[in-house]
């Protein structure tokens, strides 16, 4: 009893390994397409964001304090 219990699970084991399996075949396509590239067209400018145009105005009135203090402290040479 014992061997036929081993002898059809040893059977089973050997079908279910042997079979089912699907190798499938894949197929690479390498396709070669042109493309042009597109130049920009600068009919505007750039436009800069609020803060681009925040900062600048915050830039140019720092570098007019510091300005100021280098002409109050004046030439050491």
């Amino acid at each position: 009893m014992k061997r036929s219990f081993l002898a059809l699970g040893l059977l089973t084991i050997a079908l279910v390994l042997s079979s089912c399996r699907n190798e499938t075949e894949t197929k690479e396509v390498v396709r070669e397409v042109e493309v042009e590239k597109v130049k920009e067209v600068e009919a505007e400018p750039k436009r800069k964001g609020i803060l681009e145009r925040t900062a600048e105005k915050v830039d140019q009135e720092v570098n007019k304090e510091i300005d100021e203090e280098i002409e109050k402290i004046g030439d050491d040479n």
